[in-house]
């Protein structure tokens, strides 16, 4: 996670759509689910997409984005949970293993955390933001709840405390069983409503270059000026690209308490796309005790929309809690 928004591909293409929404959480992960209609650091230096030298180019990677594998630089995402039955509380389990195979059990912690956990439905229905816990054995555990059947695409960003070591993220596949009815994504649109918040969206997204992304939180139109620490910043913003959610994951300009950024009721970040492309975004922030998330879908690019034939529209589900 970084001040200036990086980009980190979410692996194996998750082919597909995404429900509209927003959603509130709190206990184990930003949830979200509402209906779509019918129709993818700053300190965080992940493997994210950067800008490069000299400006942008349309519709090309200027990195390999990160997410996409299972194993890299030596270390490897072993999820013992692969299976998990749709509407069932589940324990999800995993562990981070280096290149001898033993578990790992130092990380340095980035805002907050050793390591964040992201869970988003292939067809971008659903998504999850977790923090789990982690034993002695480096056996990492989080409770989860996926409404929906289908696959779903597990991402562990993190920074192993060996010297030398960089920040990862890794991805994973996990089923969750039952009838699956996939939707599309939702049409861009810059305004986004929660639980009696109404979140508003200037700026676009574009490839190659950076960008400013603000975001303006506001509830029975009034200015949220009050806003609160979340994972040390007043903003946490996750997006994920249709088609193989390639992952942005940052944290906005300024931080909590640094003596210059305002509680609100606007929250910036600087982002990159890494190409041409329809993104979901999911920005989380925190008011009187509760973590929100609001998600907007937009396009980078010349992007068009996602030809998503007739499928059904589905609740998106961004709810369900935070971890802490």
């Amino acid at each position: 996670m970084h001040t200036g928004l990086r980009i980190t591909a979410f692996a194996a293409a998750l082919a597909a759509t995404f429900g509209t929404a927003y959603g509130v959480g709190q206990g184990v992960g930003p949830v979200v689910e509402e209906s779509a209609p019918p129709a993818p650091h700053d300190e965080h230096d992940g493997p994210a997409a950067r800008e490069p030298d000299g400006g942008g180019h349309q519709g090309h990677e200027s990195t390999p984005p990160g997410g996409l594998q299972v194993s890299e630089k030596g270390y490897t995402l072993d999820l013992g949970t692969p299976r998990v039955k749709a509407g069932e509380r589940t324990e999800l389990r995993f562990t981070v293993r280096d290149s001898a195979g033993r578990p790992v059990t130092g990380y340095q912690r980035e805002h907050e955390k050793e390591l964040h956990l992201v869970v988003a439905s292939r067809d971008l229905v659903t998504y999850r933001h977790l923090h789990p816990v982690r034993a002695a054995d480096g056996t990492w555990s989080t409770p989860v709840d996926l409404p929906r059947a289908g696959g779903y695409r597990v991402f562990a960003d993190f920074t192993p405390a060996a010297k030398g070591a960089e920040n990862l993220t890794l991805g994973a596949d996990l089923a969750a069983s039952g009838r699956y009815e996939p939707a599309r994504v939702p049409a861009p649109d810059d305004t986004a409503r929660t639980h009696g918040y109404q979140v508003e969206l200037a700026g676009s997204l574009r490839p190659g270059k950076a960008s400013e992304l603000k975001f303006r939180v506001s509830r029975d139109g009034e200015p949220v000026n009050d806003l609160q620490p979340y994972l040390g910043a007043y903003g946490h913003l996750v997006a994920l690209r249709s088609g193989d959610l390639a992952y942005l994951h940052v944290h906005p300009r300024g931080e909590a308490g640094d003596g210059t950024t305002a509680p609100g009721p606007d929250v910036s970040f600087t982002a990159t796309a890494p190409s041409d492309g329809t993104y979901r975004l999911f920005l989380d922030f925190k008011h009187r005790g509760e973590v929100h998330t609001a998600a907007f879908t937009v396009r980078a690019g010349s992007a068009t929309p996602d030809a998503s034939g007739t499928a059904p529209s589905a609740p998106a589900d961004h709810g369900g809690g935070h971890g802490h």
